[in-house]
């Protein structure tokens, strides 16, 4: 059956975050129902095309419970990624948690790079010119929009 196991197992709050171009850091909480024992294990998959993989570096709570996993070396692809999480625990089945991402989506850029300011006293004023942020899937500058906050000191 596809929803095995008891109800409120499942993990909470699931969350990920693609951070410094191709880290990724997933968390969740355990089910609210859900044994002291269960344990969590996180799988995804980038696209069809490639092998579903697990978690290398898990992140742990006081309980040596996995709440978390980070990514190294992520790629932005044009598919949605998969996500699962299922459970084990000694005491009864656990249900599995399951979502697919777009990945640009939860991507937070860098902020842009080599930013300088040249002012003069004349009317020119100020020339404030900068690089776009680094990512790993945007590849035409045109596709970002800045906004700049002058502030008089």
């Amino acid at each position: 059956p596809v929803f095995a196991g008891m109800n409120g197992s499942a993990i909470e709050n699931f969350s990920c975050v693609i951070y410094n171009i191709f880290l990724m850091n997933c968390t969740w909480q355990a089910g609210r129902d859900a044994p002291a024992d269960t344990q969590y294990f996180l799988y995804w998959q980038n696209s069809r095309d490639e092998e579903e993989m697990e978690c290398e570096l898990y992140i742990k709570d006081e309980n040596c419970r996995n709440m978390g996993c980070i990514f190294q070396n992520v790629s932005i692809g044009p598919e949605k990624a998969y996500f699962l999480v299922n459970g084990s625990s000694t005491e009864s089945l656990i249900q599995f948690y399951d979502e697919y991402i777009d990945l640009y989506k939860i991507e937070v850029l860098t902020a842009p790079l080599n930013v300088t300011a040249h002012c003069t006293r004349d009317s020119a004023g100020c020339i404030i010119t900068w690089h776009p942020p680094l990512t790993s899937h945007v590849e035409k500058a045109k596709c970002f929009q800045y906004e700049i906050s002058i502030q008089n000191k």
